[in-house]
């Protein structure tokens, strides 16, 4: 009978297995990017806003101050005032939750749609492809914007209606790439000869196809969640999008559209943290991408 003694003995790391996993863990760490790295903190940094904004704010985001209104930056107001006199830096801060709020949920429901629609088509083939082919490609003779515009004209302009047409919009796109992804690995060597041993369909889907088709899903979660932001904002510049007072990052941008020429840092400011936001996502989801294209050619 063994001792528990010897259980754990046999289960100790030797030092020098741990030494190789200390040096894979450095050699990895060393081959990622400098830029990726600060990616992520900046991505870490947006999320602190979004979580706890007082944080990081120097004002309160809604007080007005009509003797301070459209004052350029300064070190008592960084990112300068609004017409009512609000620090824009608060605001910027405090509208971070909500953009990226939105951002997330439509994203999440891009992706859903996408996913069904996809999987469906890559692995029926058949009329079930040839149906939903031809559904995603009547969506792509309308612009992505021109989606959203319809969806936010019918309904009322709310974060849910913005959430909805920006997914709704996005999500054909994605559908086209999961379904050629899923094409691709049906008709790859492995899984022929999966079918050639003679195993079961559904084993070879959950075995071999699924896994490997989803294999760059992460990557393409992290680059629509930007894209996701900027249509957003772009909606919510036209009009289109969460209504004053409102400071989300879109419906700032909005209301600073009267202002441009007197005020152009109600209009700079916002676009920076969109901007740097979706700079920030796309480095991170380009390396998940080119990490994963590389362990497919690997296998």
């Amino acid at each position: 009978m063994t001792s528990t003694s010897d259980f754990l003995s046999d289960r100790v790391f030797l030092p020098s297995q741990l030494s190789r996993g200390v040096g894979s863990a450095v050699v990895l760490a060393r081959s990622v990017p400098a830029s990726v790295y600060l990616a992520v903190a900046i991505i870490l940094l947006y999320v602190l806003a979004a979580l706890a904004p007082t944080l990081l704010q120097t004002h309160a985001p809604f007080r007005t101050d009509l003797n301070a209104t459209l004052q350029p930056p300064s070190f008592a107001h960084l990112f300068g005032t609004d017409q009512s006199g609000r620090d824009l830096y608060s605001r910027v801060i405090e509208g971070t939750r909500q953009s990226l709020a939105i951002g997330v949920g439509a994203t999440t429901l891009s992706m859903t749609l996408a996913l069904i629609f996809g999987v469906a088509a890559g692995l029926a083939g058949g009329a079930v492809d040839g149906a939903i082919s031809r559904f995603l490609e009547v969506l792509f003779a309308f612009p992505n914007l021109f989606l959203g515009l319809l969806l936010i004209t019918v309904f009322e302009a709310t974060t849910t209606t913005l959430i909805i047409a920006v997914g709704v919009g996005t999500a054909p796109g994605y559908a086209r790439m999961i379904r050629g992804q899923f094409l691709t690995v049906k008709h790859a060597g492995y899984v022929e000869a999966a079918r050639a041993l003679g195993h079961p369909y559904w084993r070879i889907v959950r075995r071999h196809i699924f896994p490997n088709a989803m294999r760059p899903l992460v990557a393409m979660i992290t680059l629509g969640l930007g894209q996701s932001i900027v249509w957003a904002s772009s909606l919510a510049f036209l009009g289109l999008g969460v209504a004053p007072p409102s400071p989300e990052w879109g419906a700032l941008l909005d209301g600073g559209r009267q202002y441009v020429t007197r005020a152009w840092w109600l209009e700079v400011m916002p676009g920076l943290a969109i901007i740097v936001f979706a700079l920030s996502v796309t480095a991170i989801g380009r390396y998940l991408q080119q990490r994963l294209e590389g362990r497919a050619r690997a296998l």
